[in-house]
């Protein structure tokens, strides 16, 4: 099983929950910009979207999109407690999660990568972002993850995503449980693990 990474980027929720998991895999970076693994192989013939993360399966398959690799990931190891038994109701809850960083958050964060975002651009996300932080802050009041007591592949997405603020000039001063959130998922075994071998951390 090899994933295929760049530091730092949405594709660390799958590689901390490789850790959490305790999976035996390999890791592979991608230089975005040119579309290259480390290896010098065309990354889009890995994934023709061009974008991380990918996980090459041991049958050979790829997988691609974080919600769908980190669910697999978890369901091929029930015994991690990632994520709930499929068909669950608390399922369809962590998928809700899933479904609401991925497209409220994650995208929320996605413009102000743009080096040409103008100033107005900015605040209106920078808006639309306060709103979406807003709800998740009072979902977390007196929880320490998302799904109550115990981390799930849901908190390994949302801390990745989260994780980018300080880099994109996001103060999440506004917000001290997400504050505590992110310290509390950044002091995990794996997750630390996750970003020393990103060269995230020394």
């Amino acid at each position: 099983m090899k994933l295929y990474f760049a530091a730092g980027a949405c594709s660390m929720a799958p590689h901390i929950v490789l850790r959490e998991a305790a999976y035996t895999f390999d890791l592979e970076s991608v230089d975005l910009a040119k579309k290259q693994t480390a290896s010098g192989e065309n990354y889009t013939n890995i994934n023709p979207k061009g974008y991380v993360p990918a996980l090459r399966l041991d049958n050979g398959e790829i997988l691609t999109e974080v919600a769908v690799i980190i669910q697999y990931l978890a369901d091929q190891k029930p015994e991690s407690g990632l994520a709930p038994k499929a068909g669950t109701m608390e399922r369809y809850r962590l998928m809700e999660w899933l479904n609401f960083v991925s497209s409220e958050i994650h995208k929320q964060f996605g413009p102000l990568f743009n080096p040409k975002i103008t100033v107005e651009w900015r605040e209106n996300q920078l808006a639309l972002l306060g709103r979406r932080l807003d709800y998740l802050s009072e979902r977390l009041n007196g929880k320490p993850y998302l799904m109550g007591d115990r981390f799930t592949v849901a908190d390994a997405y949302l801390f990745t995503v989260l994780n980018w603020s300080p880099m994109l000039k996001v103060d999440l001063g506004k917000w001290p449980k997400l504050q505590d959130y992110i310290t509390r998922i950044s002091s995990r075994p794996a997750v630390k693990e996750t970003m020393k071998a990103e060269g995230l951390l020394q």
